[in-house]
């Protein structure tokens, strides 16, 4: 542990972070601006569909100015005439019931005889945006299975919190002089009341907020155990320096060299910063996802991000001005020993420590000229593949270790310090990158690998697949690996270095350990004091909090003044959750053993390798501190896919302002670019055409949503409209849970239709004045045999599609259900009532409702979810084919042992037979069971109808 550095003891209170804020205003020119009020329609001079009571209001834009039309007062009027059923009762009543009973709260000690299920969703950052569509569809998903695993037994931990520290907070305080703790707040309390009005069944009194003393302190303690073990330390690493923001940036917020927020230049440039060795722990977090029930196209992303590979370290000496060999060495990391001979030149990083030893004074300006361009590029666009080589020589050479010759070396941005050794010995024969650089600067190629598939003379060609070797013997150095395989070469180059010292076996990681500060004051500060440095973040203003005294000691000291990444706290919320007030420890030993791991964890796919790698990394420490039981925090990872904007139309018009056919002109980008609303758009055939001029052909796009785009829905405006319930159907039957969909307004009519058919099914048609009379339409007659298979084929459907997070297909089976129930003369308790349950974890405010005007006191969140009897299942019926006189006219389906009445009566009620018996006299009929009906007609009577 360096002598520099103590362990700070962990504060509780709030002085740490609100403190420190009030005092970080980070500049003395603040002017204080009120935030903008976001518009209610990016779209100028169009109508908008608008939520706010079915109707439309215009919006137009004059000179910067804004006028919105007035909603009429007879809008709410609008609302309840076009309400099919009285969802905005019914929501708010039982969203009431459950907050005031805490009907999902997990009680701190739970039966731990009963299985768990702990289903949880990725927290998210309270924007002050809010919610948008998007978001519902996973909380949706995750409160559907929460609902199922409570009705069918189990103690369900389905919390929610908040990962609320983060830069937007602070560039709004420091644009407005709020307080990042003052606006986190308002948006906690915002995105709270949002999630509440759709129902959703989470553990409330389990609510946490990664800004809270009693969180971070937790955050800090983390930390410490990871510094007591040497996997956090300090060192020198290049960042994204901004001179005028005065910060360190992620590359996210590098956007072609300036800063995302500004547009002020950035530079690489190395800083010390705090480092958490993930390194450390690259095999394990490697091994253990083959026991991970992920998709394995995120686990195959993490694979990848870590990068194992195995190869050999190689050495080749530096040259001096005469071609002898110095005391300093280059040493190069490389998956293919095996192409050694092949190496004509080096290049190293700009940032290579050995840099300013051996470039010669003659090139000493081109390389610093050269560092300072790099300097200016982030990391990806050093590497892309695309992109022109460029690089300069550095005036000096090395000697390849395999055949002793000289070659030259060069610096290039296209190599990384933070990869490997921060350089390479290249092989442009067999390295597409490193043959266009070589070809670019007229660097020598020598091929060494032969490529048996094609061994033409002609084909000199960059080969970097494996082969035969050639051209690779020495007898200087005792080498040669001639006609060898490119394994058995690898093998040989590696023990030849090893016992010349030349090099030696390595495993390596792409994985970079995690760079861990960040020069902000809204986050977690590190617990370390600082005994002979002074800080230079923005908390270092915060004089009064970053003066203290080393408490070993009673030596004055300062306050490390990097805070965490926001990454710290999202990297164990999972397990306070578990355990979220107890003051004492991390999580009580008992309750960590029952509720890990997370059953279900559910989130967007941009999380698929950081989040959950930093995740996994921070709980496998605690594992091995004897803190957490599991060696993986999340048993399954489901990423839900993309909800994107509505499509939105395209059209083109010229300078005289008519409407040029996306098919006939070669150059649109001349003429005026136009949307085109939805209702002003017909379908022909493959393709969207205007309604008023079909021969105006358009180009339909969807877009994520954008408050830029303007394409944003609120879930505010829908629930209003068409209630919470019927948002919720609507995402899960947009399509497959893990797909991408495209947002449809009017699809949401669809599952909002279905509801109120459901309703009606149960409660009857509204009264005269649109109200619905209490009670229900339900009987106590005994059920049939057709409504019990209906019944049961719908529970078998309903509970598969719901475990296997196919809710949509799930839903159908309910629509299904519904359309036959609508054909039965009476609707039996024994039916209706397990339906209700059914449909409970997709709607759970209408169940509720019809569940209570059933006649239960109590709500259904615990009631035993109805199971599939299997008998019922069987499939009993056959096809039975039906004579007229001897000529078979129709089929009917009948079940197995039925009688002839009961098949003549259904053959008389069959559409396509009816037409040939009513009117007619039956003479006789010949009935074969299972086999055939067959029906004799008396020609000489005529009967009444047989309907």
């Amino acid at each position: 542990m360096s002598s520099h550095h103590q362990i700070l003891q962990i504060r509780s209170d709030p002085f740490v972070l609100s403190h420190c804020c009030r005092h970080t205003r980070l500049t003395s020119s603040l002017t204080l601006q009120s935030p903008l009020k976001q518009p209610f329609s990016c779209l100028p001079f169009r109508w908008r569909r608008s939520y706010r009571g079915g109707v439309r209001s215009s919006t137009t834009e004059t000179h910067g100015s804004k006028k919105e039309a007035l909603v009429s007062e007879t809008a709410t009027t609008s609302i309840e005439l076009k309400r099919v059923y009285p969802f905005h009762e019914i929501e708010p009543k039982w969203q009431r019931y459950w907050e005031d009973n805490r009907i999902f709260r997990t009680p701190d000690d739970v039966d731990t005889s009963k299985p768990k299920f702990y289903v949880l969703d990725m927290f998210p950052y309270p924007s002050g945006a809010g919610l948008h569509v998007g978001h519902p569809l996973g909380y949706t998903a995750t409160d559907i299975l929460a609902r199922l695993r409570r009705m069918q037994g189990y103690n369900v931990l389905h919390p929610m919190g908040w990962d609320a520290f983060g830069l937007p907070a602070e560039q709004y305080a420091i644009e407005t002089g709020t307080h990042p703790k003052t606006t986190t707040l308002k948006n906690i309390d915002r995105f709270r009341l949002q999630l509440k009005s759709l129902g959703f069944s989470y553990d409330w009194d389990r609510e946490l907020s990664t800004t809270e003393p009693d969180y971070y302190k937790w955050t800090q303690w983390i930390f410490l155990q990871l510094y007591k073990r040497g996997l956090a330390y300090q060192a020198e690493v290049p960042v994204n320096w901004c001179p005028a923001l005065g910060t360190v940036l992620a590359n996210e917020e590098v956007v072609d060299g300036v800063s995302e927020r500004g547009g002020h230049p950035v530079i690489r440039k190395p800083m010390r910063q705090w480092m958490l060795k993930i390194t450390a722990y690259a095999d394990r977090l490697l091994e253990d996802l083959d026991e991970l029930e992920w998709p394995e196209s995120i686990k195959e992303m993490q694979r990848n991000w870590i990068g194992r590979s195995e190869g050999a370290e190689l050495n080749f000496s530096i040259l001096d001005g005469e071609g002898r060999e110095t005391d300093k060495e280059i040493t190069v990391y490389t998956t293919r020993p095996d192409t050694l001979f092949g190496a004509t030149y080096m290049v190293v990083a700009p940032e290579h420590q050995l840099l300013s030893y051996f470039v010669t004074a003659e090139q000493k300006q081109q390389v610093e000229e050269y560092k300072d361009f790099a300097s200016r590029k982030s990391d990806l666009e050093r590497t892309e593949l695309q992109k022109d080589k460029t690089g300069v020589f550095t005036g000096c050479y090395a000697k390849n270790p395999a055949n002793g010759d000289a070659i030259p070396i060069w610096v290039a941005d296209y190599v990384l310090a933070s990869y490997g050794t921060g350089a390479i010995m290249a092989v442009p024969a067999h390295d597409t990158r490193d043959n266009e650089f070589a070809l670019k600067y007229n660097i020598p190629i020598k091929w060494v690998v032969r490529n048996e598939a094609n061994s033409s003379d002609d084909a000199k060609q960059v080969y970097p697949g494996l082969g035969i070797i050639e051209n690779s013997s020495s007898l200087e150095t005792g080498l040669d690996i001639n006609q060898l395989s490119s394994k058995e070469a690898a093998l040989k180059v590696i023990e030849w270095a090893e016992r010349t010292g030349n090099g030696k076996k390595k495993v390596n990681y792409k994985l970079r350990d995690w760079l861990f500060a960040r020069q902000r004051y809204w986050g977690e500060p590190i617990p370390i004091l600082i005994l002979d440095e002074s800080g230079e973040p923005p908390l270092s203003k915060a004089v009064s909090w970053v003066n203290t005294v080393d408490p070993s000691t009673g030596k004055p000291a300062k306050r490390e003044t990097s805070t965490m990444p926001q990454w710290a706290g999202s990297c164990w919320y999972y397990l306070r959750f578990m355990d979220p007030k107890n003051p004492e420890a991390l999580v009580d030993k008992e309750k960590e053993k029952y509720w890990s791991p997370v059953d279900v964890y559910v989130g967007g796919a941009e999380h698929a390798v950081l989040h959950l790698l930093y995740s996994r990394f921070w709980h496998k420490v605690l594992y091995d501190i004897g803190v957490v039981s599991t060696k993986e925090p999340f048993k399954c990872v489901i990423n839900q896919g993309i909800i994107l904007g509505e499509v939105q139309y395209t059209a083109w018009k010229d300078q005289e302002g008519n409407y040029v056919s996306a098919d006939t002109e070669e150059r649109l980008n001349e003429h005026q670019q136009v949307t085109i609303l939805e209702e002003k758009v017909i379908k022909s055939g493959d393709h969207f055409v205007l309604k008023e001029d079909p021969s105006i052909r358009l180009i339909p796009r969807v877009y994520k949503m954008s408050k830029s785009r303007g394409n944003v829905v609120n879930p505010d405006d829908v629930v209003l409209e068409y209630g919470a319930d019927s948002l919720r159907l609507y995402e899960m039957f947009m399509g497959p849970f893990r797909d991408s969909k495209t947002w449809n307004t009017s699809g949401i009519e669809g599952v909002h239709r279905f509801l109120a058919r459901t309703w009606r099914l149960v409660i009857g048609l509204p009264q005269s004045d649109g109200s619905f009379k209490d009670g229900t339409l339900v009987t106590d007659d005994e059920p049939t045999l057709e409504q019990l298979r209906t019944l049961h084929k719908c529970i078998a459907k309903v509970t598969e599609e719901i475990e296997s997070t196919r809710f949509n297909t799930g839903i159908s089976g309910m629509m299904e259900f519904v359309n036959a129930a609508y054909k039965w003369n009476n609707q039996p308790r024994g039916i209706i009532e397990p339906f209700v349950l059914l449909l409970s974890p997709y709607a759970p405010h209408m169940a509720e409702e019809l569940w209570s005007r059933l006649g239960h006191p109590n709500s259904l969140a615990y009631e035993s979810f109805p199971k599939a009897n299997p008998d019922y299942l069987k499939n009993t019926t056959i096809v039975l084919p039906v004579q007229i006189n001897g000529k078979t006219r129709g089929t009917i389906e009948v079940e197995e042992g039925c009688s002839e009445d009961d098949a003549f009566v259904l053959a008389s009620q069959d559409d396509k037979l009816r037409k040939y018996l009513d009117g007619q006299s039956i003479k006789k009929r010949i009935y074969v069971p299972g086999k055939i009906l067959n029906v004799i007609l008396d020609r000489t009577n005529v009967k009444v109808t047989t309907k």
